[in-house]
């Protein structure tokens, strides 16, 4: 493979191995995980705006037109916006171990179909850093590990917001490497 990575395959390992251990974790640690997310986002709001303004000013001096700019800018609203998001991840019901079919065999066994999670999801995404924390807000409430990128006019804001998510849900008791974010920003990779 002509773009091989080592930093990428250490990262999919990493969300892999992370990716069996969230799998089993409780709907009170998934929510305080999100809780603790939306509770940083709003703390560190500073440093996750000052990250963005750089990658606005930067986008503005090469040229992105106005619609894509509004997109990749982030505000106290918009970031107050993406932690209530947040809270409505973790105020909805734990899809993991939900019953979604089910029958009872004639020699009295029962069998169901239980919703269970994937393991790693992997995403690309543009230019819009309230889709890390959509992605990784979603993956951690289905015990999903994701593997995110995100457009590089945005990967200012989103290191700092997947940083700011990663610490968080690691305090709240997700494993390390649940949420790994690809920072190289050649399309090749």
């Amino acid at each position: 493979m002509s773009n091989y990575d080592p930093t990428l395959l250490a990262q999919a390992q990493a969300a892999k191995a992370a990716s069996r251990k969230l799998a089993g974790l409780s709907t009170t640690t998934k929510n305080a995980a999100l809780e603790a997310i939306a509770v940083a986002l709003l703390e560190r709001q500073d440093e996750i705006l000052a990250a963005n303004e750089q990658d606005v000013e930067r986008a503005r001096d090469a040229g992105l037109a106005d619609a894509p700019l509004n997109r990749l800018r982030l505000t106290p609203d918009k970031l107050a916006g993406i932690a209530a998001d947040v809270r409505t991840v973790a105020s909805l019901p734990d899809p993991v171990g939900e019953v979604i079919d089910g029958w009872k065999l004639p020699n009295g066994l029962n069998v169901s179909r239980r919703r269970v999670p994937l393991g790693v999801l992997g995403a690309i995404f543009e230019s819009r850093p309230n889709v890390t924390i959509d992605i990784a807000s979603l993956c951690l409430k289905s015990g999903n590990a994701c593997v995110i990128r995100g457009g590089s006019e945005a990967i200012r804001s989103n290191t700092v917001l997947a940083r700011v998510a990663r610490e968080a849900e690691t305090s709240a008791g997700v494993p390390e490497g649940s949420l790994q974010l690809i920072e190289n920003t050649d399309r090749a990779l």
